[in-house]
């Protein structure tokens, strides 16, 4: 998965202790959290300190407290990218759904996102562990609002159901449910643990024949 920067366009979803303004700062900052995550991905969230980081980076520590001045700063701006990253990859199955129409649209989602979490170590790395900071916690349940919405949008491009709040808390519900999923056979497995992949699967496609059939 990239930095935050290249997420955003060039700019940084969380609080910065300062904002980069200069070309020059602004690569300096994605050389920084591509050495955290470099560090994440080998040795754990543990060994992310503004010294080990700052080294990886080949940069001074003081260089780097200018924008990330402690671990939970870091992880708050690897989160934050790792975070965009799903929700454009869900923005873009969104615009694919309006000109296709999907025999398996459970189907799909499941397989464009076990890509992404196979590929993206650092994600994996953080999410599975035990030191996301409060904030990255508050970012996250906010983040699968907006998912659920993809969901949602996805769901009336393809005319199963009708907007409406029950649709809106339904697609909440899933996936809230796929994430959990997600994130077991994950841990099982760093390919995804293909029988619980096909279980979700048979599961979410089951919910929602339930949810589209509220509407007819």
């Amino acid at each position: 998965m990239g930095d935050p920067a290249a997420e955003h366009g060039g700019g940084w979803p969380v609080p910065l202790r300062r904002t980069p303004r200069q070309a020059r700062s602004r690569a300096r900052l994605a050389r920084v959290l591509e050495a955290a995550e470099r560090v994440l991905v080998r040795d754990g969230v543990q060994a992310l300190t503004t010294t080990r980081v700052a080294a990886e980076a080949g940069v001074s520590v003081g260089s780097l407290y200018q924008y990330l001045p402690d671990r939970d700063a870091i992880i708050d701006a690897l989160a934050a990218g790792y975070l965009a990253r799903l929700e454009a990859a869900m923005d873009d199955l969104v615009t694919v759904a309006e000109a296709e129409q999907w025999d398996d649209p459970v189907g799909v989602l499941i397989d464009a996102y076990a890509a992404i979490y196979r590929t993206g170590h650092g994600f994996r790395a953080l999410w599975f562990g035990s030191s996301l900071t409060e904030q990255t916690r508050a970012a996250d349940r906010e983040h699968k609002r907006r998912m659920a919405d993809g969901v949602r949008r996805i769901v009336l491009v393809l005319g199963l159901a009708h907007d409406d709040e029950a649709l809106a808390r339904a697609c909440h519900a899933a996936v809230l449910a796929a994430d959990a999923l997600a994130q077991e056979a994950f841990r099982r497995d760093p390919e995804g643990d293909p029988g619980l992949l096909d279980e979700a699967g048979l599961m979410l496609r089951g919910y929602l024949t339930g949810v589209a059939a509220r509407y007819r």
